[in-house]
């Protein structure tokens, strides 16, 4: 039989199994071997053929099962030996997901490469609670930014975005909160609402919500810790009459049945 070693690197959207898009199911149901991250929900598994390797390469917060440089090799390796890789990665791989380097590893070897994009978490999230990154009058723009850079240290990008009037939404970055608060509070004031969404689309979904001055305390009532994203900005009191709402039509359909 011939190999035809190729990587498909799929977003795999924000954590509900229902928003990977319909390409992105089909090529999982092509792959002969899936390299899935931890933020990749594991319910996506059921489209890969029986005879497919499945192999979990996650690395969340500080824990890496397998390091990036072996990850790069193994892709090469077993596009090689068996075929088609499907490198399944939470989100939208070009969306600090690593995945462009993946590609370029892949293109270096020889691999044919495909991209298939995600849903990203990083408006995903926020629009299903509700909360509209850009809404006319409030803000002009939104910025996405990591909180977790390579040295450890806060991206001083967050900084200039705390300047601005945009929403802020920022990935990766519970460990880094306290700072990420104390720094906005220079520029904003501290009734500027923040909201934290864990575990985003999931069916174990936690939230906290407040202002800079009580958001802290929030998260530690709630409980609340990473995976989660962080948004900050005006648009974040836009949820109440969206979720409102919402509640409202619930009740109104259980009375219709």
């Amino acid at each position: 039989m011939t190999i035809f070693p190729r990587l498909t690197l799929l977003g795999a959207g924000p954590g509900d199994e229902e928003l990977i898009t319909l390409k992105g199911v089909k090529v999982l149901q092509n792959a002969d071997v899936v390299l899935y991250d931890a933020l990749a929900n594991p319910a996506l598994l059921k489209y890969v053929p029986e005879t497919a390797l499945q192999i979990f390469v996650g690395k969340r917060a500080g824990l890496h099962h397998r390091q990036q440089s072996e990850i790069n090799r193994l892709i090469v390796k077993l596009a090689r030996t068996h075929g088609h890789v499907v490198r399944l990665k939470g989100g939208d791989p070009f969306v600090f997901g690593r995945g462009h380097e993946e590609a370029d590893y892949a293109l270096t070897y020889g691999l044919e490469v495909q991209i298939v994009p995600g849903i990203s978490s990083a408006f995903a999230v926020p629009a299903m609670q509700g909360i509209p990154l850009t809404k006319r009058g409030i803000n002009e723009s939104f910025w996405v930014i990591t909180g977790t850079k390579r040295d450890k240290k806060l991206s001083q990008d967050i900084e200039l975005a705390a300047q601005s009037s945009a929403t802020i939404v920022i990935l990766m970055g519970m460990k880094r909160l306290p700072k990420i608060v104390d720094l906005f509070k220079k520029h904003r004031p501290e009734d500027e609402p923040i909201g934290i969404i864990q575990n985003g689309t999931r069916l174990d979904e936690k939230t906290g919500f407040g202002t800079l001055s009580n958001i802290l305390e929030v998260v530690e009532k709630q409980k609340l810790s990473s995976p989660a994203i962080i948004v900050v900005g005006k648009v974040v009191e836009e949820r109440t009459e969206l979720i409102l709402s919402q509640l409202q039509q619930i009740v109104s359909d259980s009375v219709m049945k």
